[in-house]
């Protein structure tokens, strides 16, 4: 089994609190390193897991987990736990997993999951939408729509995620969340594959040739994935071509790093904004 196998992988790290005195981690924590990338492979497919399976009316329930073990991972390495779902039958699926440290194969396993009505425990044939979101992800197509357009067209789309992260999560109060530049800007959002949307955000003209980017959400579940920065990339696109030459915004410091990893620059001094700490970040383009 080669990397190559695989198109999906989860970068962790060996942490002490995982390896024997000898520095080898401990047997049963690989069964939980897989665990993990499962759960960052439903991330991948841009399927909040909860919502979505809730939506469908069934959940998943492990079967059966089988491991095989090559090779020992030790304290520090950096590993990469690839996954992809081998085959599916009428209510089950098999995930097969590898665990690599660079190209050596440390761990293989078997991971068979039933999918069962959540209160009968009794399986249920696989919905034709989980097993098409499935089948697209391993044959690489993307799991997201990006839409563009005014508030008119999107409201009823990006009005729910934002009213969910800012004023429900955020504590934004729904009076400062919601205002006239909404009408006037141009609005982005992600729409995964069972319609839900995940990300959104929005573009202003703060002054000629410069443009604004704001009210920037992703769903809570979705976060550490590349959605946030699709939508991103989207506005910024969508402000080249009107013929702007930068783009700034107004970051909420715990997303930062996000924007200096886009390129944005950090100018003036930290703010509050609705009782949450920003600053003002630009980038050109």
């Amino acid at each position: 089994m080669k990397r190559q196998d695989f198109r999906f992988s989860h970068r962790m790290r060996v942490r002490w609190v995982e390896v024997d005195m000898q520095n080898i981690v401990f047997n049963g924590h690989y069964l939980m390193y897989f665990d993990t990338a499962v759960t960052d492979y439903w991330r991948n497919l841009a399927m909040p897991y909860a919502e979505t399976l809730h939506q469908l009316g069934g959940d998943m329930f492990v079967k059966k987990a089988s491991l095989e073990y090559h090779a020992s991972a030790e304290m520090d390495d950096f590993l990469d736990v690839c996954m992809r779902c081998d085959r599916m039958g009428n209510s089950s699926m098999t995930f097969v997993g590898a665990i690599f440290r660079g190209d050596e194969l440390l761990i293989t396993s078997e991971l068979i999951y039933v999918y069962a009505d959540p209160v009968a425990k009794k399986s249920l044939p696989i919905p034709p939408p989980l097993r098409g979101m499935l089948d697209a992800f391993e044959k690489g197509e993307d799991m997201v729509e990006l839409r563009i357009g005014p508030w008119l067209e999107l409201q009823a789309l990006a009005s729910p995620l934002r009213t969910e992260v800012f004023v429900d999560e955020q504590k934004v109060p729904a009076e400062m969340e919601w205002d006239e530049d909404d009408a006037t800007a141009l609005h982005a959002v992600a729409i995964n594959r069972m319609g839900m949307v995940v990300a959104t955000g929005r573009l202003l003209q703060a002054a000629s040739g410069t443009a604004r980017i704001g009210r920037m959400a992703v769903k809570k579940q979705m976060r550490g994935s590349d959605l946030g920065k699709r939508v991103l990339q989207s506005l910024m696109a969508a402000a080249k071509a009107r013929g702007d030459t930068q783009v700034m915004l107004h970051a909420q410091c715990s997303a930062e790093g996000f924007y200096k990893r886009a390129g944005f620059i950090p100018q003036g001094a930290i703010f509050e904004d609705a009782g949450i700490a920003h600053i003002e970040m630009v980038r050109n383009l």
